[in-house]
């Protein structure tokens, strides 16, 4: 349960990258025509002196509130475009490919998904739990693409079926046409082949003959080769089961037998039936799938699979550039040890070249990069307490570390990736980082001779994603801060900017501007945790903020492991919907929240819930010594990992809070999945104890305020299952409590449009119902 496998916490749709798929050519557009498609037409919008009433409906309309807000955004192999995705102006949902154009400066729509395919777009059922588990839900046409590596063609999957684009042609070409869909696509190495997994075995499409062949024939019931297991995709951010050699001679792929997984049965409820599902779930303390890895040749012939140690976890494979080894991540099943071997191909035989250990867990990253020109590799280790890069000769000699000190070398993104680019010429690595603020993203250079202090690259405040061209000319910034709105520059390795991609400038024409006079204002904070770390908070006040006032507030928590909320980043959300009607919405990153460090994350280790409340307790007990806050009138919400803190809050403090909101909320940690719950609490066999202590269920007794469980009928990550169970134990207490459920909705339900807005109008609801004054 990663920060985003639950709620949304600005009630929006951020727009991740998606599996999808492609579409049909259309011709470059005159600047004419281009201003008659382009995203959010602001023609006829209302001026910022015309103020209209943020409503949870309009959350979710087009245009985007957060504006012209490209997303995927890319940068082709030859660096001369950069590409991103954005949502049509009448439909956010829908997405198109658009690109700039460095040689000419132009902005073009290089494909509108509305032309590709008739009718309703057909998504796998394992496409749609794919999306699920990155959390891509809701979005719909163009959702996801890569560059060929010589940045000609663009690959797309649409509909189940894959497409080839032609960039100097225009033309679209239909690689597959299949009832069985089509997943995970990517293109070769040197691109001659384009490959993917159907039905449970992975194939490839020779682009010399677009003949397909398959690369695994026996895949299917419980076995799969090249997928990435249940485990990998939901907890350990590895979304892939095969990797392409730098020669296309090799694939590396994996075989995942499921076998020794336990069978549980999972109800899907819809408002007319319900769906049983016999899932190979592989609860905390249970049997994991086996995964073996090997490789194979894209011409055909069988695997070659290499014995390695199975007993714990394949986190993560890479190929050294040499092409004759591989450098595989294998995690021990506690996660206290993670080892980086290299791997002979052709002997099969394994060398241990890094070990990393931990008291806790080994938090994992995508940061592994082999440099170019010198036998050498960057590593990221917590070794000393903090996320920082590490010098590695190709045979694991440390050379030296280069970054240190109190903060953390940290992905800006869902990716994990961290170290941006190398240039060794200049004898510098670019990182993403916390040195500036851990309230903020910002890219910093290292110098590869560990000789200068870090020197912070981007230049304004605020939170930054960062894609660098791959021949280190210019970076492009996906940026946005409290105070600006997503938006898109290219600028120099120093920082200069030369040229906007989208400005998004919060002017009369930008959507939010109607709303722009009475928005509430947010402020920062630290308070002081009981071991004297220092926890960050955001408080938002209601527009015309009257100090001698006395509001209602809400705490709004997620409180889990990378579960940071407290960031300077434009947010326009249900909790500012909160703010405008009139409460004092207060948000507290506590212990446990991550990317502050070991000791920041540690205090969870085997026995969750409790020092994540205590540090909520602190800022409650700052709401309460603030005279405009009502200290009677004080209530908490939050979903998945929020939902169990929002339980825990009232549950072990049930005198200070006057509601509760609890969406889609663990309550049993023994029925949660075994890597995320065994990072934390180990497994139940080991540490009975701390899972009893960290299940809601020994003090449902103390429910004194109102609680409104809400929770999809169909969720297949946190299961209907917790909840149920709760209802249960609640009547056996003779507590009354309050049930909102969603026939056929899965995790992400808040971020659909349908069920996204009921729900938050019955958080208001609720929330008025019992915090406002009659």
């Amino acid at each position: 349960m990663p920060r985003e496998s639950g709620h949304d916490p600005d009630g929006r749709l951020r727009g991740l990258i998606l599996r999808g798929t492609p579409m049909r050519h259309l011709t470059l557009m005159s600047a004419a025509a281009l201003l008659a498609a382009a995203p959010f037409s602001t023609a006829g919008a209302p001026t910022v002196n015309d103020t209209a009433q943020l409503t949870i409906d309009r959350l979710f309309a087009a245009p985007n509130l957060d504006g012209a807000e490209p997303k995927g955004v890319k940068i082709s192999p030859d660096s001369r475009r950069v590409t991103f995705l954005q949502g049509k102006a009448t439909d956010r949902l829908q997405q198109d490919l658009w690109e700039y154009n460095l040689d000419d400066g132009e902005l073009r729509l290089l494909v509108d998904s509305a032309t590709l395919i008739a009718g309703p777009e057909q998504v796998s059922a394992e496409e749609l739990a794919r999306r699920e588990r990155l959390r891509q839900v809701g979005q719909r046409g163009i959702v996801s693409y890569q560059f060929s590596p010589d940045g000609s063609r663009l690959l797309f999957p649409l509909g189940g079926d894959l497409y080839l684009h032609t960039l100097a042609t225009g033309e679209t070409r239909r690689l597959t046409d299949t009832a069985a869909g089509e997943t995970d696509p990517k293109f070769s190495t040197t691109g001659r082949y384009v490959s993917f997994v159907r039905a449970q075995n992975l194939y490839v499409i020779d682009l010399e003959t677009f003949e397909e062949r398959a690369v695994t024939a026996d895949g299917g019931g419980l076995l799969s080769y090249g997928v990435a297991e249940f485990v990998a995709q939901e907890e350990m951010y590895r979304f892939t089961g095969y990797w392409w050699s730098p020669d296309d001679s090799l694939i590396a792929l994996t075989r995942v037998d499921e076998a020794p997984v336990e069978v549980a049965e999972r109800f899907e409820i819809d408002a007319d039936g319900f769906r049983v599902y016999e899932q190979r779930y592989p609860a905390t303390g249970t049997a994991n799938a086996d995964v073996t890895l090997g490789v194979a040749k894209p011409g055909g012939g069988k695997p070659r699979w290499f014995d390695l140690d199975t007993t714990g976890y394949l986190a993560r494979v890479d190929w050294f550039p040499d092409g004759k080894r591989l450098a595989v991540q294998w995690q021990s099943r506690d996660q206290q040890a993670l080892d980086l071997l290299a791997v002979d191909v052709r002997r099969g035989s394994a060398e241990v070249l890094v070990s990393e250990t931990s008291d806790t867990w080994i938090n994992l990253n995508d940061d592994l990069t082999f440099l170019e020109d010198t036998p050498h590799f960057l590593w990221v280790s917590e070794r000393d307490g903090h996320a920082h890069v590490y010098l590695y000769q190709n045979d694991g000699t440390l050379v030296r570390q280069l970054s240190a000190g109190n903060w953390d070398v940290v992905d800006g993104a869902r990716a994990r990736r961290a170290i941006l680019h190398v240039d060794e010429t200049a004898g510098v690595a670019y990182v993403t980082g916390t040195l500036s603020s851990p309230r903020e993203r910002n890219v910093y250079a290292l110098a590869l001779d560990g000789d200068a202090q870090p020197r912070r690259v981007t230049p304004t405040p605020g939170w930054h994603q960062v894609d660098f061209a791959p021949d280190g000319s210019f970076y492009v910034d996906s940026q946005n801060s409290t105070e600006s709105p997503p938006s898109v520059g290219l600028y120099r390795p120093d920082g200069t900017r030369f040229a906007w991609v989208e400005e998004n400038a919060l002017d009369d024409t930008h959507p939010y501007a109607p709303y722009l006079a009475t928005r509430p204002t947010s402020r920062f904070g630290t308070l002081e945790a009981g071991d004297g770390q220092l926890l960050h908070y955001r408080m938002m006040t209601p527009p015309g903020f009257d100090p001698d006032a006395s509001y209602p507030a809400v705490v709004y928590v997620y409180g889990g492991p990378h579960g940071q909320n407290v960031e300077n980043k434009w947010q326009v959300g249900v909790n500012e919907i909160l703010a405008r009607n009139g409460y004092i919405v207060f948000t507290l990153d506590n212990r446990g929240t991550s990317y502050r460090g070991v000791a920041f994350d540690a205090p969870i280790h085997r026995r969750m819930g409790h020092v994540e409340v205590e540090d909520q307790m602190v800022g409650v007990d700052y709401l309460r010594s603030l005279d405009y806050v009502d200290a009677d009138r004080i209530g908490v919400w939050g979903w998945s990992y929020g939902g169990y803190m929002t339980l825990m809050c009232l549950l072990l403090e049930p005198e200070a809070f006057a509601v509760g909101v609890s969406g889609a909320p663990v309550t049993d940690w023994a029925l949660y999945d075994t890597h995320y719950t065994e990072r934390y609490l180990g497994t139940p066999q080991d540490n009975a104890d701390g899972y009893l202590a960290s299940s809601v269920f020994p003090y449902v007794e103390n429910l004194a305020a109102p609680l409104l469980l809400v929770h999809g009928m169909a969720d297949d990550n946190v299961l209907y299952t917790h909840s149920t169970k709760l209802y249960k134990a609640l009547q056996d207490a003779g507590k009354p409590f309050d049930i909102m459920a969603y026939p056929g909705s899965k995790h992400g339900l808040s971020r659909v449009p349908e069920t996204g807005s009921h729900f938050y109008a019955q958080l208001l609801r609720y929330l008025d119902a019992h915090l406002k004054r009659p």
